[in-house]
């Protein structure tokens, strides 16, 4: 089957601790403003473009049929300076629970080491925009200790285009030299992160259970293993892929 070159890791609720407060922080900020939803509905789309996720509910309230995937492929100027208003107000909100509380899942920097260790590059994705991924990565000192070859965030995307498109990971692989998806395995706690990995053609498209929602809830969204946690990894990939 030949070798595994990089492992795209999801940040929150894969590798970085979340017991809902992304989901609240969302939530919070659709609530000062006004909007429609709740925190089950929110929980459904974590994982997706942010401003997506509130153009979303704009255009809901306002009677337009716009499915939130829809974003990632139209222009939407009727409901984006609201959305962005919400996302701007979601990001203070975010960035001051990051500061107070930002930690690991435990097992991931052990992953990477092992990653490391055996020729497998490690690159990061997430939903989040570069202010919220520096501040992660800042917190948890990965890129500075060199456990992370790269984090990748919307902003390096043209259109700040996210999951489910599989842009995030080819732009990981051009930066890191990878020259086939079939040496990529994908992993991560939400439905956009296994879409994500399908279109992308990875190899391996690995479901977490320890983020808020878990896998084994997700029958329709295609994965080909699921594990109880990151720190689980490689011992799958000595398994399955090595």
């Amino acid at each position: 089957m030949g070798k595994i070159s990089m492992v795209m890791f999801d940040l929150s609720g894969t590798t970085v601790y979340d017991d809902t407060g992304v989901r609240d922080c969302l939530y919070q900020a659709a609530q000062e403003f006004k909007l429609k939803t709740t925190p089950e509905e929110i929980l459904l789309h974590m994982g997706t473009n942010k401003i997506h996720l509130y153009q979303f509910l704009i255009a809901r309230e306002s009677g337009k049929k716009i499915e939130i995937e829809d974003f990632e492929r139209i222009k939407d100027p009727d409901t984006y300076e609201l959305a962005k208003e919400v996302f701007d107000r979601y990001q203070e909100i975010m960035l001051d629970y990051y500061r107070k509380q930002c930690k690991e899942v435990p097992g991931a920097s052990d992953t990477f080491h092992w990653c490391q260790e055996h020729g497998i590059k490690v690159a990061t994705d997430t939903g989040f925009h570069r202010i919220i991924t520096d501040a992660i990565m800042e917190g948890l000192g990965w890129i500075r200790d060199g456990l992370v070859d790269i984090s990748v965030d919307v902003e390096h995307i043209p259109g700040q285009i996210g999951r489910p498109a599989p842009f995030m990971i080819f732009y990981a692989m051009t930066q890191l030299n990878i020259q086939s998806v079939h040496e990529v395995i994908k992993i991560g706690d939400t439905p956009a992160d296994m879409l994500e990995g399908r279109n992308a053609g990875c190899r391996g498209v690995i479901g977490v259970l320890s983020g808020p929602r878990p896998v084994t809830d997700w029958g329709k969204y295609w994965h080909t293993h699921v594990i109880p946690s990151v720190a689980d990894l490689p011992e799958l990939i000595e398994k399955e892929f090595l």
